[in-house]
């Protein structure tokens, strides 16, 4: 088990998390340092928007909201209960982070000092706020691990490991540059729905959550639909209207303008509902305010195409019998064992 002491820390922060999931703001004079933390995180997620635009107070209230959620004692112990930590010799693990959505590194935090390592952070451009202030609050908490967090400002140096995080063209630079060093170094994925037309009302609500949430940025929103042979698209744009406001975001709907604008110039042919383009297209990766969709014919096949596929992908959601599917509307909400790219994370850092 690892330090109880560690763990402790991080079931202070799920609290200190779960005070700002909803808005108005939820006080809670139980949590730890409220006094020296609380007035300026609320200030914070209310500027965050200002730092990287698409991190709106609700996108940000929602990522924290399911961290409070991870962050409890059963959930920690009954991850680690798999692992022996931590680990007898510790050693600097450099960590590279994505900043598509909201605190999307905070898991290789975690794992890195679960594990027993000591975290070297180089934070992405558009995401530099929300992690070191809560790494301020977890010192706090936990003044040992103040010597076990490092921010790098340059160039990553002086490191045994890292964990990278990037785009297919990141991915190719950190494979050169970290070439001498163990390594998960992250490309590009995308989550596709399948649907065999069968869906309640309720799942495809639920599947529009997979679609908008943090504005379809993320590798685990679904950016492509699967669907059988003469599928109806009405009742899923009845379903998904529950989302019709995110085309009031500027930076969305500017996307859709220009996306909708190349795709008509090119003689496409689209469905459109006013603030989402469907397109038949067999890529998996489409653009942000628009979904692809491609037909299926038997689902075995489609089984066969998927797991051919499973490097590109990162979540399939369905109710149909396909292979470790999850049900709609959970995508945004991993539990902590729920490894990006299905890389056992707590693995690699206690057998390097």
């Amino acid at each position: 088990m690892a330090a109880k002491d560690t763990i402790r820390a991080f079931v202070e922060i799920g609290k200190f998390l779960s005070q700002f999931c909803s808005d108005p703001v939820q006080k809670n004079e139980a949590v730890l340092h409220n006094d020296l933390h609380f007035e300026a995180f609320e200030a914070l997620i209310l500027l965050s928007q200002s730092h990287n635009g698409w991190f709106t107070p609700a996108q940000v209230r929602f990522a924290l909201g399911s961290w409070a959620d991870a962050l409890t004692t059963e959930n920690l112990e009954q991850w680690l209960s798999n692992y022996q930590t931590p680990v007898d010799k510790p050693k600097t693990i450099g960590l590279v982070l994505a900043g598509n959505i909201p605190l999307v590194g905070f898991h290789d935090l975690l794992s890195v000092l679960l594990a027993g390592h000591k975290a070297l952070i180089k934070t992405s451009s558009n995401d530099q706020k929300l992690l070191p202030f809560l790494v301020n609050y977890l010192q706090q908490v936990d003044p040992s691990l103040g010597n076990r967090i490092v921010f790098a400002e340059g160039k990553l140096e002086n490191f045994d490991a890292v964990i990278a995080t990037g785009s297919n063209n990141t991915a190719r630079y950190f494979e050169y540059y970290f070439k001498d060093k163990p390594a998960i170094i992250r490309k590009n994925r995308n989550s596709v729905a399948v649907l065999s037309g069968q869906e309640t009302t309720q799942e495809l609500v639920a599947l529009g959550e997979d679609i908008f949430r943090y504005f379809g940025l993320g590798c685990r929103n679904v950016s492509k639909l699967f669907v059988p042979q003469g599928y109806d698209f009405t009742t899923f744009f009845e379903a998904i209207f529950a989302y019709q406001d995110v085309i009031h975001y500027e930076k969305y709907a500017n996307n859709y303008d220009y996306n909708k604008a190349v795709f008509l110039m090119s003689n496409f042919k689209l469905l459109d509902n006013g603030f989402l383009t469907i397109k038949e297209d067999p890529s998996y990766a489409s653009p942000i305010s628009s979904v692809f969709y491609e037909y299926y014919d038997a689902i075995d096949n489609l089984q066969s195409r998927l797991s051919a596929d499973d490097d590109q992908l990162q979540c399939i959601v369905s109710t149909s019998k396909i292979k470790d599917s999850i049900p709609f509307g959970s995508t945004q909400k991993p539990a902590l064992w729920d490894y990006a790219d299905r890389l056992d994370t707590l693995e690699f850092l206690l057998t390097i």
